[in-house]
């Protein structure tokens, strides 16, 4: 029987559960392969570091580039640009098929590695480095191949969820949702990747090229993290019947010249209680999906973790042998489309503002004529008087929902009201999506 030999770059704790898989189950993967996958080596930059999972120490080597030469399948798991980039170029130069998780390498350069492995008719695959075990790219991929897409929105950072919803269940403030989500593992010790938005930015590039068959990379996703969403926040999203959350959306959109564009952006977001994402809990990760002919979709799952993620990987590193197998050229994206990239001023979407004002005669109506003048119109407003301290005469939190608007609209509406006088402070600005 025909023997491919498999390389792992790194050996975290998502490449420790992918070896144990490949070693564990080699019998199985042999039968739906039609071809033994040994696992011929695991690149590490330490060989006598600490592993997830128990592995037989000869696997282990610090020389990535010899493993890489003498490899039919090349798994990349070591992260970053550097030196994963290189690496894994070298493997499709050298006619390997590559599987990757690299989330970021990929946001800054997916169309480029896919026209690399094209030309070398090798496969570049890559399901995990979105969603974790959640099935996703390949749907839009291929499945979906047929439909038009409209917009593509998730959760797709299982820290964010995490913390985002125990503020709501709990109360919890954000820094304590934060350490907690530190002690169970679902945070780093540096979260910046993850609750500064970063993380779900690079998915959110990933989702919009492969749902609109055109580049994207980073520097077209306009991207805010939760850092400035607060426990008052939450209350008051549970009062209105809905939830916050960190979402990676992705739509066409009029450029406003009667042209059509893409918006990518990466936002806290409030949604109704009874849309499907709002259900989403803990780290889990969904993924909602719009197209002309399918309707509406939703794919579920856990969005994170050495498991989940592993079974992915292996599910690429399966169907990719398969094709070695039969032979044929791999499988290469459509990323030649002329779609461009819109800013987010070009977005149409609805605010909730929260507003503290001097509680006197006169606020509101300052306030309503600037949304009157900017064109914004309000759908609710909510005040919550607040106890006078002292000889101050007395201030309020208000509340506004808007009605749909274009982003630049709204967001001038916004300075417009931090500028007056009787405004002491804008606490909170969030966007809203399915209502």
């Amino acid at each position: 029987m025909k023997k491919l030999r498999v390389a792992l770059l790194g050996c975290g704790n998502v490449g420790s559960q992918v070896a144990r898989i490949l070693l564990d189950d080699a019998g199985e993967l042999t039968t739906r392969v039609g071809a033994e996958l040994e696992l011929a080596g695991i690149a590490v930059r330490n060989t006598a570091a600490p592993r997830d999972v128990e592995l037989p120490a000869a696997l282990f080597t610090t020389d990535a580039e010899a493993l890489i030469d003498d490899a039919d399948i090349v798994i990349e798991l070591m992260g970053g640009l550097e030196p994963a980039a290189t690496l894994i170029r070298r493997a499709i130069d050298g006619g390997a098929t590559v599987v990757t998780g690299n989330k970021a390498l990929l946001a800054k350069d997916l169309p480029g590695l896919s026209a690399r492995a094209g030309e070398a008719g090798v496969q570049l695959s890559y399901e995990a480095a979105v969603a974790g075990a959640i099935p996703i790219l390949r749907p839009i991929r291929d499945s979906l191949a047929g439909d038009r897409i409209t917009k593509v929105m998730g959760i797709v950072n299982g820290t964010t969820n995490y913390i985002l919803d125990a503020m709501d269940t709990t109360g919890a403030q954000f820094d304590d949702a934060l350490a907690r989500a530190q002690e169970l593992g679902y945070a780093e010790a540096d979260p910046t990747a993850d609750i500064e938005g970063h993380d779900a930015a690079a998915k959110a590039a990933i989702l919009a090229t492969l749902s609109f068959h055109a580049p994207f990379d980073l520097d077209d996703v306009h991207c805010e993290g939760i850092t400035a969403v607060t426990a008052d926040d939450v209350a008051a999203a549970r009062e209105q019947g809905m939830v916050i959350k960190l979402l990676a959306i992705a739509e066409r959109l009029g450029d406003g010249n009667g042209s059509e564009g893409v918006g990518v952006r990466v936002h806290p977001t409030l949604i109704p209680r009874v849309h499907p994402l709002a259900a989403v809990h803990g780290a889990f990760n969904a993924v909602f999906v719009e197209a002309d002919n399918a309707g509406e979709l939703m794919f579920y799952g856990q969005g994170a973790g050495g498991k989940p993620t592993a079974s992915a990987v292996v599910g690429d590193v399966v169907s990719a042998a398969r094709r070695v197998v039969l032979g044929g050229p791999g499988r290469t994206e459509s990323t030649t489309g002329t779609v461009k990239a819109l800013p987010i001023e070009a977005v149409s979407t609805s605010y909730s503002i929260g507003l503290r004002v001097n509680d006197k005669t006169g606020v509101l109506a300052k306030i309503a004529t600037i949304f009157t003048d900017r064109g914004v119109s309000i759908e609710s407003m909510r005040q919550i008087p607040e106890p006078v301290d002292g000889d101050d005469p007395g201030s309020a939190t208000l509340r506004f929902v808007t009605h749909q608007g274009s982003e630049a609209a709204l967001a001038a509406t916004v300075a417009d009201i931090e500028a007056l006088k009787v405004v002491t402070a804008v606490t909170s600005v969030l966007r809203v999506e399915g209502n």
